[in-house]
């Protein structure tokens, strides 16, 4: 145990102890917030599958400062679930959404009286620093999140800026102890220890601490550091290895390092810990601790932190008596601006997917957090049309973090670690999207150019097994490697993404190669059963054969990325008029959609528990299935495409902490409400086509990202009303069910007459369909 003297003697020594920012006066930050922001609510998805956080962050920020109560379930993923009734602490990196653990890095614990270093159990909370919690003293808004603790009367507040979070503790009267639990993150699911290759703590000053660490969980060997500061010293701390107490120590290497921090009974007012994280070094983590200039000032933090969220999420304004369906659409905008998260630290150095620290000019920044698999479908769309910029910085750094990565284009990277997660490539889409919707204006070739350097290896020499066969078979053989039908369906994919991108690139043999090569996914469709099922390496099909089931040989490896036959047999996005001609047409295809949501929503016993907000066969809660109600318009048959989209609208989101259909999935699920009640979605994100669906609001007005203004009219929208009975583009009557990112991009008045009967004449024309496999 180190006394508050020695504390004190070591700041003295080092000349540490001035210009320590000044504790701002402790206010009251729990005020209703203005703007959109008052509308949304953070614990929406907290609870069901959604997986999501409800703590304090700022937009694409790297800081997420959030309570967690379980660190060893997977419904628990973002560290924190509605449902339990305890908490362990507040922690500083969580994911927003997803289906597969990590993060939870710097775990502070306030304690008042006893300190207990055991972190116990959701079943056995004895004898840990477990706490009561109650949902009735929580308050959460964006950028801002507060508790009291039942058990002890501390007051937490949370709030961030880019770089670092800042807490807020208040003490009733008592002896005061903060546990700072450096092993923890999320543990195994059978409840064993975070995996940590190596760890180290250090106090730097009576006010600092700092540490590192590399972590072994789902990004294997993340590398991360911090910087902690008090606003008062404290009296004295121990350190503890496991439960064991280190006598002495101002620092310690080992893995599970915990330090109990403890101010007694005088405290001077709230004790504030500003707390910040880097990847690259413990200094990156010192900068980034100060990168805001803010300092203790806990309610200018959250005024910044509120006006950083009324700028990214003000740009759409409803007009809607319907409250609930606002707040749902404000909290799915805010889920969109939390991730990608930024990974870059204030002097611009980051760690790479090469494991090297790299520096970037003051005006671009680094990102993790990609959740491709998901987020190609709507969440980067969405970019492009309301912070074009952005998107455009997020394709980039996806070919710069492609180069550095000794496995190529990245699938799902994490803190400068390739997690391997998912399947396909599809930074490919992200890329072809940005570069076909010209983000990088007069760059584009040049940009392109350097994208096909890093795609065209992947799409013509990269070797495995499965990429050998699918060239060569046109298909993956179920006997050969897992996952065998989505995977030939989403190759095929991002052979049409790469296409475009060796087309922008001037590479037009290549393009023409990849664009007769995307339609490869014929291979796994079965004309008798009209389905997409696994084919052997011989050619023949696997039996049995079961559209509901995960696969021929599901004990072995699923045929199917979480979704079976059904929902993989409409997976195709890019030459949808060829896959109809497969079924024998409109007629036929449209049947087989019927059919899809008709069936019986009965599953398998070894189904993924994602697959879930199902209606028949259709899958809301999982991403295959997220642009199939729109199909219906490529057969002549929109009027079920907007009832479709309209019933999805009303029953698959709710203002409910249990409000998602499935996994938040980084943004992709509140990404495709906000498109879809606007009126519009990209069923094929690089080919720049929006189908119309069923407009939700009486009117939105969208403030693009080149500053001009987008004004969605829906007359007579509501509950009753799912049909399209007219649409007219800046005064002028259309026919056609879908619109183009250009033209959409010009500003102007989309106007839709709503009613409670079907304009069966509206989209059914040959030329008024949606365009496929094309380039423009």
């Amino acid at each position: 145990m180190l006394s508050r003297r020695s504390l004190l003697a070591s700041v003295a020594a080092s000349g540490l102890a001035a210009g320590l920012p000044r504790l701002a006066s402790a206010q009251d930050a729990t005020a209703v917030p203005g703007g959109n922001i008052r509308f949304v609510d953070p614990m929406i998805g907290t609870g069901g599958h959604g997986h999501v956080y409800p703590g304090a962050s700022v937009p694409f920020g790297m800081i997420q400062l959030s309570p967690d109560t379980d660190n060893a379930r997977w419904d628990a993923c973002s560290g924190y679930y509605y449902d339990d009734k305890t908490l362990l602490g507040f922690s500083h990196s969580h994911l927003s959404g997803t289906g597969a653990s990590d993060m939870l890095d710097l775990l502070v614990v306030p304690v008042l009286g006893e300190v207990r270093i055991k972190p116990g159990t959701l079943a056995d909370p004895q004898g840990s620093y477990r706490t009561r919690m109650s949902h009735e003293a929580e308050t959460a808004t964006p950028g801002y999140y507060s508790i009291v603790l039942p058990e002890t009367g501390i007051k937490a507040e949370l709030t961030a800026s880019a770089r670092s979070g800042l807490h807020r503790y208040t003490f009733p009267a008592g002896d005061a102890h903060l546990l700072i639990d450096w092993a923890h993150g999320f543990r195994n699911y059978d409840g064993s220890a975070t995996r940590l290759i190596s760890s180290s703590i250090k106090l730097l000053d009576a006010h600092t601490l700092v540490g590192s660490r590399v972590v072994r969980q789902w990004a294997q060997g993340r590398v991360i550091h911090f910087a902690l500061r008090l606003s008062q010293p404290a009296d004295s701390m121990t350190f503890y290895k496991d439960e064991t107490e280190i006598t002495g120590a101002t620092a310690y290497d080992g893995t599970s390092l915990k330090v109990a921090l403890h101010f007694g009974k005088d405290l001077s007012g709230p004790l504030l810990v500003k707390a910040a994280l880097s990847a690259v070094d413990v200094d990156g983590a010192l900068a980034n601790l100060d990168s805001d200039g803010l300092g203790f000032r806990f309610d200018e933090t959250v005024a910044e932190a509120r006006a950083a969220w009324d700028s990214a999420i003000g740009g759409i304004t409803l007009e809607t008596d319907d409250t609930q369906k606002r707040q749902i659409f404000y909290t799915a905008l805010y889920h969109t601006h939390l991730a990608p998260t930024l990974f870059s630290d204030s002097d611009g150095r980051y760690r790479g997917m090469d494991k090297q620290v790299h520096q970037l000019p003051p005006d671009r920044f680094n990102y993790s957090t990609y959740s491709l698999w998901d987020t190609y479908r709507a969440l980067h769309p969405l970019m492009t049309l309301i912070a074009p910029q952005r998107a455009m910085a997020f394709a980039e750094n996806l070919i710069e973090q492609g180069e550095q990565s000794p496995s190529g284009p990245v699938i799902w990277p994490l803190q400068g670690v390739e997690t391997f997660c998912m399947i396909g490539w599809h930074s490919a889409v992200v890329i072809a999207e940005a570069l076909h919707k010209g983000l990088f204006g007069d760059r584009t070739s040049t940009v392109a150019k350097r994208a096909w350097t890093l795609y065209r290896k992947l799409a013509f020499d990269r070797s495995t097994p499965g990429l050998n066969a699918y060239r060569t078979l046109g298909y993956i053989p179920c006997d050969l490697e897992g996952e065998s039908v989505s995977k030939t369906l989403e190759y095929a994919y991002d052979d049409w993404a790469m296409a475009h991108m060796a087309q922008a690139a001037g590479a037009y043999m290549d393009s023409a190669l990849l664009r007769e090569r995307s339609r490869t996914y014929r291979q796994v469709f079965d004309k008798a059963t009209q389905f997409c099922r696994p084919r052997l390496t011989n050619g023949q099909w696997a039996t049995p054969f079961d559209p509901r089931s995960m696969g021929y040989n599901s004990k072995r490896w699923w045929d199917y990325t979480e979704s079976n036959s059904w929902q993989a047999t409409f997976l195709n996005q890019h030459d949808i008029y060829g896959h109809i001609e497969l079924f024998g047409g409109d007629a036929a295809f449209e049947a087989k959609l019927d059919a899809l949501f008709n069936a019986s929503s009965d599953l398998p016993s070894d189904a993924p528990p994602d697959m879930t907000g199902m209606i028949g066969q259709y899958v809301h809660g999982n991403e295959p299935s997220h642009h199939i109600a729109y199909l219906y318009a490529y057969a002549g048959a929109h009027h079920k495409t907007q009832a479709r989209i309209h019933d999805i609208l009303r029953t698959q989101y709710r203002d409910d902490p249990d409000g998602m259909a499935g996994n938040e999935d980084c943004g992709q699920m509140s990404a495709w409400y906000i498109l879809s009640a606007l009126g519009f979605y990209p069923v094929d994100p690089v080919s720049g086509v929006y189908v119309f669906g069923s407009p939700l609001f009486p009117k939105a007005d969208i403030t693009l990202g080149n500053g001009r203004q987008l004004t969605i009219l829906a007359d007579g929208a509501g509950d009753d009303k799912p049909y399209i009975d007219s649409v007219s583009w800046r005064g002028v009557p259309q026919t056609r069910s879908w619109i183009g990112h250009a033209d959409l991009m010009q500003g102007g008045v989309l106007h839709f007459v709503m009613s409670d009967k079907p304009n069966l004449a509206f989209g059914r024309a040959p030329t008024d369909r949606p365009p496929s496999f094309q380039y423009s």
